[in-house]
C-alpha cells in the first residue's frame, strides 16, 4: 500500500508542476513571445534533466536508438503544450486553461485506449466513456462561458 501512495503523490506533484507552469510560462510568453517561450521552457528542462543524467553517467542514453522514431515526437508535442498553454493562459484564465488541457488529454487517452495505441491496454469506447466525454464538452462549456 505504501508503494502505492508514492505513486499517487508523484502523481499530485506532476499535476502541481504542470499548474505551475501555465503562469511561468505564460510570464516568459509575454515578455518575448510564444516559440521563444517554447524554446526557453524546453531549454531548461533539457538543463533540469541532464543534471541527474550526468549523477548517473549516461543513465540509459546510449540506447535512444532502440526507442521508436515516431516517439521521439513526444518532445515537438511539449512545444505544442507550451504553446497552447501561451495562447489561451492569458486570455482564457488559469482554470480554463487546465481545464481544456485537462480535456484535451482524457479525449486522447480514450481514443488510444480504444484502439490500444502506442502501448496502452484496449478499453473500448462504452455508453459509460462517452457519457463521460460528454460531461466534459458540457463541463468545458460552463467553464469558458
Amino acid at each position: 500500500m505504501q508503494g502505492v501512495i508514492v505513486v499517487i503523490v508523484i502523481g499530485l506533484i506532476g499535476g502541481i508542476a504542470v499548474g505551475l507552469q501555465q503562469p511561468l510560462t505564460n510570464m516568459v510568453s509575454q515578455r518575448l513571445g510564444v516559440f521563444e517561450s517554447a524554446f526557453i521552457i524546453q531549454f531548461g528542462g533539457a538543463i533540469a534533466a541532464v543534471i541527474p543524467l550526468l549523477l548517473q553517467r549516461g543513465g540509459n542514453i546510449a540506447e535512444w536508438r532502440a526507442v521508436p522514431w515516431y516517439a521521439l515526437a513526444g518532445g515537438a508535442l511539449g512545444v505544442f503544450v507550451l504553446v497552447g498553454i501561451s495562447v489561451t493562459f492569458p486570455r482564457l484564465g488559469a482554470v480554463t486553461t487546465t481545464f481544456l488541457i485537462v480535456t484535451g488529454q482524457l479525449l486522447i487517452s480514450v481514443l488510444l485506449d480504444h484502439f490500444g495505441l502506442l502501448g496502452t491496454a484496449v478499453r473500448p469506447i462504452d455508453l459509460s466513456r462517452i457519457l463521460g466525454i460528454l460531461v466534459l464538452f458540457v463541463g468545458v462549456w460552463l467553464i469558458i462561458r
